[in-house]
C-alpha cells in the first residue's frame, strides 16, 4: 500500500513539455490574448471565445492523459501552464465548459453516483470537508475552486480496465475474491496514489465488474468472472475460500521460514564440528530435527488446505459446465419447439409433390407446340420402310452409254501392243545412231558396220 511520506511526495503538477504547441515560445501576441480572461459571454465575441477554448480544452484533456493524472485541481493547472511568471486566467472557464460536456467530472459528484462506504474516510484517502462542500454550493456551478478535485472521465475508464487486465493476467485471478492490498500491490504501476487507486476501483464497482467487502477488519474485492460478465455479491463460499488462500499463504510463509531456520541449524553444526565442540553441535542437530517435523507436519496441512481448495476450483469448474449445459438444452427446446416427426413427415409429402408438378411441367414445356396435329411415331416408321423396299425393286433410270470417245487430259484412250512398241523403239533406235539390229533381240547393242 501508498505510504502518507510517499504520497506527499508525489509532485503535484508536471511539466507540460512536449505537449506545447509551437507558438508557446514563439508568438508573443498570440499567447498574450491566449492568456487572457474570457469575456462575460460568448455571445460577446464568439470568435474570441471558441478560439481560446479550442486551444486550452485539448490542451488540459492532453496534459492530463500525458501525465497520467486522473485527478485534476485548477491550482494545479495554472502552476503546469505558467509562462514567463504569468497563468491562464481563463483555466477556470475551461474547466467549467469541460465539465458541461462531459469529459470532466466533479469528485464529489462521482462519488455520491457510487456506492462507497467501504472507502476508509478517516485515514484521509478523501478529505471532502463539509466546508469545502458547503463552499461549492454556495459558488454554486458556475465557479470552480482551486482545491477542488475534478475526474478525467475517459482516462478514468481506461485506467480502470488497466487495472482489471492487471488483475487478470496475475497470479491472484486463479479465484474472483482477493485482498484489497494484495490488489494494490500488482497495480501500483498503474496508478500514482491511493487516491486514484480507489477512483479506479469505484469505476469498476460502477461497471459492476468488481464489488468491495470488508471482512474482519481487511477489505476484499470480488472481480466479476468475466470481461464482460457482471459481478455477483459475496457470498459465504467466497468469503470461506478467501479464508483458504489467506491460510495457504500463511502456512507457505511458515514452511519456508522453518525451512531457513534448518539451514541456520546445520550450519552451526557444521561450525560446532570444526571447532571441536561436539556438544553444541549435537544440539544443533537436534534442534534441525524437531524444525525438520514441524516442517513436515505444516505440509501436511499444506497439502489438505490446497486438496481443499483444488476440489473446490474443480466443483466451481463443473458448476459452469453444469450451467452451460443447461442453457443449451434450453436453447435447443426453445428452438424445437414448434417441430414435430408429423410435421416434418408431411413438409417432406409436400415437398415430394411439388417436385413431382414440376417435373411435369418441365416435360410438358418440352414438348413443344404441334398445332394440333398428333402423328403416331409408328406408323411413320412402317410407311418409311415401304418406300425403301418399293425403291430396291424398281430398276434406275439412268441415261444410255455415250458412243463417242472420251478423252482425258486431251491424250487417247488407243491401247498399243508389245509388238507394236518394239517396233517403234528399233525404228527409234535406227535413226538416231545408225546401228543394226539383232534379229534375236531388239534391245541388245548393235555393233557399227565397219
Amino acid at each position: 500500500m501508498w505510504s502518507p511520506k510517499r504520497e506527499a511526495e508525489a509532485p503535484t503538477g508536471g511539466d507540460p513539455a512536449g505537449l506545447l504547441p509551437p507558438e508557446w515560445e514563439e508568438d508573443e501576441e498570440r499567447m498574450s490574448f491566449l492568456f487572457s480572461a474570457f469575456k462575460r459571454s460568448r455571445e460577446v465575441n464568439s470568435t474570441d471565445w471558441d478560439s481560446k477554448m479550442g486551444f486550452w480544452a485539448p490542451l488540459v484533456l492532453s496534459y492530463s492523459r500525458r501525465q497520467g493524472v486522473v485527478r485534476l485541481r485548477l491550482r494545479d493547472l495554472q502552476e503546469a501552464f505558467q509562462r514567463k511568471g504569468s497563468v491562464p486566467l481563463g483555466l477556470a472557464t475551461v474547466l467549467l465548459d469541460l465539465l458541461r460536456r462531459g469529459e470532466l467530472q466533479r469528485e464529489s459528484d462521482f462519488m455520491a453516483s457510487v456506492d462507497s462506504s467501504w472507502i476508509s474516510w478517516g485515514v484521509g484517502v478523501f478529505l471532502l470537508k463539509p466546508l469545502k462542500w458547503t463552499l461549492s454550493n454556495m459558488l454554486g456551478d458556475n465557479k470552480v475552486p482551486a482545491e477542488e478535485v475534478l475526474v478525467a472521465v475517459e482516462l478514468l475508464k481506461e485506467k480502470a480496465e488497466e487495472v482489471y487486465r492487471l488483475y487478470q493476467n496475475s497470479p491472484l485471478s486463479s479465484h474472483p475474491v482477493v485482498a484489497l492490498s494484495e490488489l494494490s500491490t500488482i497495480c501500483a504501476s498503474s496508478c500514482p496514489d491511493e487516491r486514484t487507486f480507489y477512483l479506479l476501483l469505484l469505476q469498476l464497482q460502477k461497471e459492476k465488474r468488481v464489488t468491495v467487502l470488508e471482512q474482519n477488519g481487511e477489505k476484499i474485492v470480488k472481480f466479476a468472472r468475466g470481461p464482460h460478465a457482471k459481478v455477483s455479491p459475496v457470498n459465504d463460499v467466497d468469503v470461506g475460500v478467501y479464508q483458504l488462500m489467506q491460510s495457504e499463504q500463511l502456512l507457505s510463509r511458515k514452511v519456508e521460514s522453518l525451512s531457513q531456520e534448518t539451514e541456520r541449524c546445520k550450519e552451526e553444526a557444521r561450525q560446532a564440528c570444526r571447532a571441536g565442540k561436539k556438544q553444541l553441535a549435537l544440539r544443533s542437530l537436534k534442534a534441525k530435527q524437531r524444525t525438520e517435523k514441524r516442517i513436515e507436519a505444516l505440509h501436511a496441512k499444506l497439502d489438505t488446505v490446497q486438496g481443499i481448495l483444488d476440489r473446490i476450483y474443480a466443483s466451481q469448474t463443473d458448476q459452469m459446465v453444469f450451467h452451460a449445459y443447461q442453457a443449451g438444452v434450453g436453447a435447443l427446446k426453445l428452438s424445437m419447439k414448434d417441430v414435430t416427426v408429423e410435421k416434418a413427415e408431411s413438409f417432406v409429402d409436400q415437398i415430394q409433390e411439388l417436385c413431382d408438378t414440376q417435373d411435369e411441367v418441365s416435360q410438358t414445356l418440352a414438348s413443344g407446340v404441334t398445332n394440333g396435329l398428333d402423328f403416331d411415331s409408328e406408323e411413320l416408321e412402317k410407311e418409311l420402310d415401304i418406300l425403301l423396299q418399293d425403291t430396291t425393286k424398281e430398276p434406275l433410270d439412268l441415261p444410255d452409254n455415250p458412243q463417242e470417245t472420251l478423252y482425258t487430259n486431251s491424250v487417247p484412250s488407243h491401247r498399243f501392243s508389245d509388238a507394236e512398241l518394239e517396233a517403234e523403239l528399233e525404228k527409234l533406235s535406227l535413226s538416231e545412231g545408225g546401228l543394226v539390229p539383232s534379229s534375236k533381240s531388239p534391245k541388245r547393242q548393235l555393233e557399227p558396220t565397219l
